[in-house]
């Protein structure tokens, strides 16, 4: 089953590749206004997130982006819309059931977006992961998505695995098949942002936030508009900050006065390449030769395999596939389908935040964690880690907090009701 693409063809030749397509059709608002309740710096899926969450609360916000949405992590992730199952095993129950509860509300909310797709998990002779254990896993995975026929798993009979695009059926035992969901996530980003416009919120590209200070009625903040980070300098007042720039979140708060101390992160690479041809029948969780769980991907005609994880120390603008990373791929989508042209005609790699630990990133939570500056009345608030499935949950939370500071406002809307369209497919 492919995924559609959600909107014309509009990839930028970069080094990133076609990781999604990151031109944006939001447009950006002509002029910067004094005060904004809430002023969001990153227009990544959480910084778009916290807009709309904040503009359908009422209050009225801006989000600076130095490039273009979704430019970052945002257009460089596995694309998918999941509860996590390999979270069961470090058993983040309340992370898994919060996702597929937000996976089963895109399926609603977005469905030329998110599409619900088969996923299959080969068993072999040398999977680490026992047969009875991977079914366990998927039972819970189903019951903690509500149990309904769309949320079940199967075992595929013996008859059928000719059909799977070529999978090796040496040493297969089992093939286990489960739903989850797949989107465009750059396309999906836009959608957010254009959502939470359409509910009067302004979004400033090329903006580059320059420095804040904080103060006993709000921030002061300067902002450098234009490509070169200089072309204009203009300043606002708001009441609160949203620091939602991933990667380049803790060089954000060393931009703010007073000293806000930096958040104990490690900047984790994870890596994609696409081969030629297109998966037919769904999307494949695979394990490598060290036990890591890979996706199988199809996407917009080709194949993408995906991810890596190492930890990165360099300037997150840099960041890029390592030989050894496309190496490890592209011998993990040979390992499991022998006969599929496996040249890497395309690669790419992004950053994800995780808590700063000893150990493979594999192993770590993936819960977003949510500092202030102040927690009984915040000025500011920084978002490190998160999913991609989770930025309307992590919106709401966000918002919850900075009320601590903001006046009341009547909601005009809700982000569990608004349908999403990228504006790039009008």
């Amino acid at each position: 089953m492919r995924m559609p693409d959600s909107a014309p063809d509009q990839t930028t030749k970069s080094k990133y590749g076609s990781a999604g397509n990151v031109n944006s059709a939001n447009q950006s608002s002509a002029t910067v206004k004094p005060h904004y309740d809430v002023l969001v710096i990153g227009g990544g899926i959480h910084g778009v997130g916290v807009a709309q969450a904040a503009a359908a609360d009422g209050y009225s916000v801006a989000v600076l982006e130095k490039s273009r949405l979704a430019e970052g992590t945002s257009s460089r992730s596995s694309k998918l819309i999941h509860g996590g199952l390999r979270y069961l095993e470090s058993f983040e129950i309340s992370l898994v059931w919060e996702s597929l509860r937000e996976r089963e509300l895109l399926f609603q909310l977005a469905p030329n977006l998110v599409r619900r797709q088969a996923f299959f998990i080969p068993v072999y002779d040398r999977t680490s992961r026992k047969p009875w254990v991977m079914k366990l896993g998927l039972l819970i995975y189903s019951i903690l998505a509500g149990g309904q026929k769309n949320t079940r798993f199967r075992t595929v009979p013996k008859s059928e695995w000719d059909s799977l695009d070529g999978i090796d059926q040496k040493g297969l035992r089992k093939v286990l098949q489960y739903w989850d969901g797949q989107t465009d996530d750059a396309a999906l980003t836009r959608a957010v942002m254009q959502s939470a416009q359409d509910l009067g919120a302004d979004l400033f590209y090329p903006a580059h936030f320059q420095q804040a200070t904080i103060d006993a009625d709000g921030v002061s903040v300067e902002i450098a508009l234009g490509e070169d980070a200089a072309e204009k300098t203009v300043s606002t007042r708001a009441s609160v900050i949203v620091n939602a720039a991933g990667p380049w979140a803790n060089d954000v708060l060393s931009r703010i006065t007073p000293k806000q101390e930096p958040f104990a992160v490690d900047n984790i690479q994870g890596a994609h390449i696409e081969c030629p041809g297109d998966i037919d029948k769904g999307c494949y969780y695979v394990e490598a030769k060290d036990k890591r769980v890979v996706f199988v991907m199809p996407w917009k005609g080709r194949t993408m395999i995906g991810t890596t994880e190492a930890k990165y120390d360099e300037d997150p603008d840099k960041v890029a596939a390592l030989d050894r990373e496309i190496a490890y791929l592209k011998e993990v989508y040979e390992t499991h389908f022998p006969n599929r042209d496996s040249t890497v005609i395309n690669h790419w790699a992004g950053l994800r935040v995780l808590p700063a630990a000893t150990g493979a990133a594999f192993k770590r939570s993936r819960e977003t964690q949510l500092p202030t500056n102040n927690s009984s009345n915040p000025r500011t608030l920084s978002i490190f880690g998160g999913k991609l499935t989770g930025y309307r949950a992590t919106g709401e939370k966000v918002m919850k907090i900075l009320k601590r500071t903001l006046p009341n406002q009547t909601p005009i809307a809700s982000t569990r009701k608004l349908p999403l369209r990228d504006p790039a497919s009008n």
